[in-house]
């Protein structure tokens, strides 16, 4: 298996001069991590010269730690050798990402939902737009730095026949909620008929 990833450096070395890739083998899961500006030729290149012809996959990672915030990961699929590679580029937060819309057609979808997620811009997308949540959306759910319960609820309101957002505002008890107090990890917890619990 790792002469399968020999021939991939030696094709990528010796057919475009790109030798700052790297190549991981963990599992006979095979991994490129590449440079941002590199992603356009060694996509192009693993469809047209080593047949990798299907996108199965665009996800990202969101390491807010990291200079370059964002990991955006792609999985593409040889059918006739069946093998599979996930390509690895790093972004800043507020960068843009080429797309890949004239590599394989199903980036389409892919980079929108990235974008909906994780605020991700891939330049050059012909409709870059969201395509999971409201177009009036502001935030981007996948963030880390999103709050779990949202910032605002959404419901349809039969006075102003429209759709209407209002902010979430929880009950302090819910905020700080002591997941050692209940049934599931205290083994003295009893629930009372008011939904109390007492030891």
């Amino acid at each position: 298996m790792q002469d399968f990833l020999n021939d991939l450096k030696d094709h990528f070395e010796d057919k475009l001069d790109i030798r700052d890739i790297q190549y991981i083998n963990a599992l006979s899961e095979y991994t490129l991590i590449v440079p941002l500006e590199r992603l356009i030729d060694v996509m192009g290149s693993l469809k047209h010269s080593v047949k990798f012809l299907q996108l199965t996959d665009i996800t990202a990672v969101d390491y807010p730690q990291k200079p370059k915030r964002f990991e955006v990961v792609y999985h593409v699929l040889n059918m006739h050798r069946n093998v599979r590679v996930r390509v690895k580029v790093s972004v800043v937060d507020m960068g843009a990402v080429p797309s890949l819309c004239r590599i394989y057609k199903a980036a389409n979808w892919y980079e929108r939902e990235v974008f909906d997620m994780f605020g991700i811009v891939f330049d050059q997308h012909p409709q870059l737009e969201r395509i999971l949540t409201d177009y009036t959306f502001e935030a981007y759910p996948m963030r880390k730095d999103f709050p779990t319960e949202g910032r605002f609820e959404v419901h349809y309101d039969e006075d102003k026949r429209c759709v209407v957002y209002d902010p979430v505002n929880l009950p302090q008890a819910r905020r700080h909620f002591d997941f050692m107090q209940n049934k599931w990890y205290d083994p003295t917890y009893e629930s009372s008929e008011d939904g109390d619990h007492h030891a």
